[in-house]
């Protein structure tokens, strides 16, 4: 339909290109295309084929029904990748421009845009150039009628915002103000969603749906009866609540002072009120935001007083009423600050000053929450925020350091004296930071070799970036019981170590020990004696070839080696919303509110830590705060833990030093296990193991989006070794990664404590599973049963051997034998067989697939039938707390064995469960591998006699060790990938 229109003046925008678009098409790349609406009018470029740096150069011409109107109208510009099919298309990103943004001709310049999102999934990237200008030359109109396609829509299309975009906006001034709203309410804004956007997911009995980016709906069934549940709320209420988000200025200006030289600003809403820091009166600016939660408004208006110091009288009032209040959604541009004229206690405005505020309604989204200060926080002044704000922590880069002491030369023993009355017994000490290793007495061969001891023994360390320590290495001379003298040292800085990504062996080097000796002589002097020199051969290399562990080897989030320059590119993005938590347990008292809980989160995935802000003094904590992690391999699991502040009270903190935090609980979810691009919101319990027995700690609510941009990329990844290169060329001992991975977890929680703000040991054990190797009667029983499940399939076939030999049921025992008599006679259908069985099997199963991330399972736990001196026993300290030396020893002994036979089979059934997930849909691609394969192993099978298969695998097992890779072939890979049950264990 053809818009007329008599205006001379068009609104011309001139898309001249976009950068660093967000590949789409499956290949890496995309074709972009730039859709633009305006008053109900909408226009389009070409599509630029693969490009993700597209140029366009063309003008889209619109109507404009009225000039003075264009400051306060909003131009929709939206990029599309154009799908192969051609009635499809993915989404790019979006920019909503405002009117004011329009220049005269001949005055425009290209104005760079951000890309924002469209939705609270949408994964964008990338920036759009325009021009935008008003125009009333003939060709342009020519221009707008034969170059594109213009058409009227119906309706009108405003823009929703999702709570977690995070445009950044620059305003002028200083800042002060809050924000009363909460997302649900931007829905009142006339949101009429066009055939490509995205539909909010709509409450569990309203039959939710789910719309991916192309903007195909997908229906998302409502689960019931599971744990972890499936979460009602719609994802438009991500950012739920209400909050009093102040990006306003406010400065101060035209009143006097009498006997005193600071000012305060307070602002009040009900029972809550935040107060600003002291300002002196010559630069009278504070610059604070403060945010009041929906739940928290108990009154109809807010009150902004600015006070003289500590003073109950204020010396000048401004308060609005919050039905006048604007509402703003981003990503609109925030409100600007204005000049308000104060009252005085009078009411009179003529005497009071001004005071600059902005004070708006609006979301989570906004960017000057991150800095405000909460009324979920009323008791934390504005200066201890910092510690209850979230934050994103980096873990640093480990190395592991390899030092080979090979031997030493012409080392003088300690105490001359007594050198020629005995042997003496040397050996070296190896210490960097806090790690301290030794290796053995040398036991000399000859006389000669008294001086020139050989040891020959490699030890292990874990260094992080930057790399400030420094190695030393000692030759001690055992003089005594429990006496060591030093007869060498020297100190080489570990950033000159060399380093290394592969196998290639290191040049060994001699060093010179420092051997020189302090003494005072008879009058008092301060000597220096430099003995005979001696030297110590040494070979030592930072290895970045291997990944460095520091948490559970089952449980770990990153496998990736330690030097940047073995990285692959990431294969995916991963996406968790911490909606909030419900039903939490009281972790302490305060006094006149009874049992209460300072609440925050912290998740875990690779080097990447994020922390919460803590919600004060609530049992239903609200955080809505989203994180994005990058994914090298998706057989990696991610840990979300909940923990109760108890540093807040600054007091307390300062009367007891060894406050910690207390745990809540925790949430481990694989990776592997979520269906791609799939959205799962699911409310998952927090289990807590106390001496007492299990306890449920309360529910904490996640929202998991799991994408990849390209499938065969993934796929490919199941092929590939789990672990990096070295960790099969150069193996370490199941020791040695014990050792290292406790000198790791060191590493990180010392790292991690000294940020601001900290983030505690406690915290970083628990998350890390520092104690998962400790014996436990309770989980050697879990452990016990899931091996007797894994044998369950054997034990099962048995019985039904039995039963076919009993011939209870004689028709059932007639076609078996009929079937080992045809087996038999043609031997070369067995395997076929059995694959297509498992295939069908694996096809069948599909229909009951797992819709949901694995939890935390106190069946599986054993957790629920756990007798109290078994949890007296777990509970127990190592070493145990016995008062019988004899007892103690020989307890100690029992956990140490019985903590390796826990390990053990725990391994032996975490492979019978691996061979479970190949049909169990469990990891949705293997699974699809796997019945891929057997299909294809099936004709094989079929086509080739059995007997050339025998010896072509046969001659393949038995070949050369010189033709044979030190790595895992492909099959064993995969098969290392799978997941088990092992994340599911408490």
């Amino acid at each position: 339909m053809t818009v007329i229109n008599n205006s001379k003046e068009r609104l011309v925008v001139e898309v001249v290109a976009a950068h660093n678009l967000m590949p789409k098409d499956g290949e890496g790349s995309s074709s972009p295309f730039v859709e633009i609406e305006f008053e109900n009018q909408r226009l389009r470029t070409q599509v630029k084929y693969k490009d993700l740096n597209p140029v366009w150069n063309e003008k889209l011409v619109f109507h404009v029904k009225d000039v003075a109107d264009l400051p306060y109208r909003a131009i929709e510009v939206n990029i599309f990748n154009e799908r192969r099919s051609g009635n499809s298309r993915n989404f790019l990103g979006k920019v909503r421009v405002s009117g004011s943004n329009i220049a005269k001709e001949g005055e425009e310049i290209p104005q760079l845009f951000t890309l924002d999102k469209r939705s609270l999934f949408s994964h964008i990237r990338g920036e759009i150039s325009l021009k935008l200008y008003i125009s009333t030359r003939e060709e342009v109109k020519e221009i707008g009628a034969n170059g594109t396609v213009g058409f009227s829509i119906s309706g009108s299309a405003s823009s929703s915002s999702s709570g977690f975009s995070k445009k950044k906006q620059e305003t002028s001034g200083t800042k002060l103000g809050y924000v009363l709203t909460e997302p649900s309410d931007s829905r009142d804004q006339g949101n009429t969603a066009g055939p490509e956007q995205q539909q909010p997911l709509k409450a569990c009995g309203e039959q939710p749906r789910c719309a991916d980016e192309t903007g195909s709906d997908q229906h998302r069934p409502c689960f019931r009866n599971f744990r972890p549940r499936r979460r009602r709320e719609c994802l438009r209420k991500w950012a739920d609540g209400v909050f009093a988000e102040g990006d306003s200025a406010s400065t101060r200006r035209d009143f006097s002072v009498f006997g005193g030289g600071e000012v305060v600003a307070e602002v009040k809403l009900g029972n809550y009120r935040g107060i600003t820091k002291r300002v002196s009166l010559n630069n009278v600016e504070w610059g604070q935001v403060f945010a009041f939660s929906k739940d928290c408004i108990q009154s109809s208006m807010v009150e902004i007083f600015v006070k003289e110091g500590n003073k109950d009288d204020f010396l000048g009032r401004v308060w609005f009423d919050l039905n006048e209040v604007p509402r703003r959604v981003p990503p609109d541009s925030q409100l600007a600050p204005q000049w308000y004229r104060m009252e005085d206690k009078k009411g009179d405005k003529s005497k009071s000053g001004e005071v600059m505020i902005s004070i708006w309604f609006g979301t989570q989204a906004d960017e000057a929450f991150a800095e405000a200060w909460h009324s979920k926080a009323a008791n934390v002044n504005f200066d201890g925020l910092g510690s209850i704000k979230s934050k994103v922590y980096l873990t640093p880069r480990l190395w592991y350091l390899r030092v080979s002491v090979i031997e030493a030369q012409d080392i003088v023993p300690g105490e001359k004296g007594s050198a020629m009355m005995r042997f003496p017994e040397l050996s070296a000490k190896i210490q960097v930071g806090n790690q301290v290793l030794k290796t053995r007495i040398a036991q000399p061969s000859s006389v000669r070799s008294l001086s020139n001891p050989c040891w020959n023994e490699e030890m292990m360390f874990v260094v992080a970036e930057p790399i400030e320590d420094y190695l030393l290495v000692c030759v001690e001379d055992r003089v005594g019981q429990g006496r060591d003298e030093v007869a060498g040292r020297v100190v080489i800085p570990v950033a000159s170590i060399e380093r290394r990504t592969d196998d290639k062996p290191v040049v060994s080097r001699w060093f010179n020990l420092d051997n020189s000796n302090h003494f005072t002589n008879a009058a008092g002097d301060s000597k220096v004696m430099t003995r005979f020199g001696s030297r110590i051969h040494l070979r030592v290399s930072l290895d970045g070839g291997y990944h460095v562990l520091d948490e559970a080897t089952m449980y770990s989030s990153d496998l990736k080696p330690t030097d940047k320059r073995l990285w692959k590119p990431h294969i995916g993005v991963l996406e968790i919303g911490i909606l909030g938590a419900t039903g939490l347990m009281p972790m302490k008292i305060k006094e006149g509110k009874g049992g209460s809980s300072d609440t925050y989160c912290v998740a875990k995935y690779g080097q990447k830590w994020v922390r919460t802000r803590t919600v004060v003094d609530s049992l239903s904590p609200k955080w809505n705060e989203q994180y994005t992690w990058e994914v090298f391999d998706p057989c990696t699991v991610v840990t979300i833990g909940v923990f109760d502040n108890s540093r807040i009270d600054k007091n307390m903190a300062n009367n007891n030093a060894g406050v910690r935090d207390s745990r809540i609980g925790k949430v481990r979810i694989r990776l592997s296990t979520l269906e791609s691009d799939r959205v799962y919101t699911h409310s998952y319990p927090l289990l807590m193991l106390h001496p007492s027995g299990v306890k449920k700690m309360g529910e904490l609510h996640l929202a998991v989006r799991f994408s990849c941009a390209n499938m065969a990329n993934m796929l490919n990844m199941y092929t590939m070794p789990l672990l990096p290169k070295m960790h099969f060329v150069q193996p370490l001992t199941v020791n040695q990664l014990e050792t290292l991975r406790f000198q790791a977890m060191n590493v990180v929680a010392s790292r991690l404590s000294r940020t601001e703000p900290p983030l505690g040991r406690e915290v970083v054990e628990y998350m890390l599973d520092h104690d998962s190797h400790m014996w436990s009667m309770r989980r050697s029983k879990a452990n016990f049963f899931r091996l007797v499940n894994v044998l369950s399939g054997l034990v099962a076939f048995g019985r039904f051997v039995e039963l076919m030999r009993s011939w209870q049921k004689p028709i059932c025992s007639a076609l078996f034998v009929a079937t080992f008599l045809l087996l038999v006679a043609f031997p070369e259908l067995i395997v076929p067989m059995i694959l297509l069985h498992m295939a069908f099997v694996g096809i069948w199963r599909f229909r009951s697939r797992p819709r949901h991330p694995c939890f935390m399972d106190t069946t599986l736990s054993h957790a629920e039938s756990v007798y109290a001196d078994e949890l007296d026993e777990e509970f127990d300290s190592f070493p145990t707390s016995r008062s019988a030396e004899i007892v103690r020893m020989r307890y100690d002994r029992l956990r140490s064995v019985a903590g390796r036979i826990q390990t053990v089979v725990g391994d032996v059934a975490t492979q019978g469960e691996r061979f479970q997930a190949l049909l169990s849909w469990r990891d949705p691609r293997a699974t699809f591998l796997f019945v891929i394969f057997c299909f294809i192993a099936a004709v094989v099978f079929y086509a080739v006699p059995i007997r050339v298969v025998v010896v072509l695998v046969g001659l393949y097992a038995l070949r050369p060790p010189r033709f044979r890779s030190k790595l895992p072939s492909q099959p064993l890979s995969f098969f290392r990938r799978l997941p088990t049950r092992a994340d599911s264990l408490l």
